[in-house]
């Protein structure tokens, strides 16, 4: 009887199987191409980062205090190296605004002045709501042609990849991620992170959507 009924459905059996491995297997090749396209671009260490004048980096979250999460932290002090080092002139910090409650960037900039970053070699970019909004309004709003991305290892190969479709040269610092926080956490947004590839790999190539906002030219000198 299950023979018969087998029979009788296997395309549709088929198909189904097939969907579901493409499901699975399209995300996979599609964040193995990203990774593998931008596999040039990426350093682990400041010392080994080409020089250039801008180092753009990116929100990662604030507590109900203000302070950065550990990820921000991490991400503000590689950049901060970076100017230390003189890899870097200017930092471009770009992150989530969109409450009076809630101000990445400022929190960053707070955290780099307290590490003995010149406050007005800081730009802040209150707008930066995505990843894709981030590297948009880098070139449209801030004239940012070139630059160094700062953050974590597994955000870095989308980071470089939007940014360069959006037109801004770009090469990144890589922060560790596996071993330096929670495994769960670091999973989560591993996992998320190959999601997050097809809708950057939709967003530069196919809708090429405007950012929430956009506004007045304001070039960083």
């Amino acid at each position: 009887m299950l023979s018969k009924w087998f029979l009788l459905h296997w395309k549709v059996i088929l198909v189904s199987l097939t969907l579901g491995l493409g499901s699975i297997l399209t995300p996979l090749a599609l964040h193995f191409y990203v990774n593998t396209a931008t596999n040039t671009r990426r350093y682990t260490e400041a010392s080994q980062v080409p020089k250039q004048k801008i180092a753009i980096v990116f929100g990662a979250g604030i507590y109900p205090d203000g302070t950065p999460t550990p990820m921000l932290a991490d991400r503000v002090d590689a950049a901060v190296e970076l100017y230390k080092q003189g890899r870097v002139q200017k930092l471009l910090m770009t992150g989530d605004n969109s409450r009076d409650d809630y101000d990445e960037v400022s929190a960053m900039q707070h955290y780099a002045v307290t590490q003995g970053i010149p406050i007005e070699d800081i730009t802040l970019d209150h707008a930066g709501f995505s990843t894709y909004e981030s590297c948009y309004r880098a070139k449209e709003i801030f004239g940012i042609q070139k630059a160094v991305l700062v953050t974590q290892n597994f955000h870095l190969p989308r980071a470089i990849y939007t940014c360069k479709n959006l037109s801004v040269e770009a090469v990144g610092l890589g922060t560790p991620d596996w071993g330096s926080y929670n495994k769960t956490t670091v999973t989560r947004y591993t996992a998320r992170e190959k999601l997050s590839v097809l809708k950057a790999l939709w967003e530069v190539h196919i809708s090429r959507p405007l950012p929430t906002f956009l506004g007045k030219f304001e070039g960083i000198k």
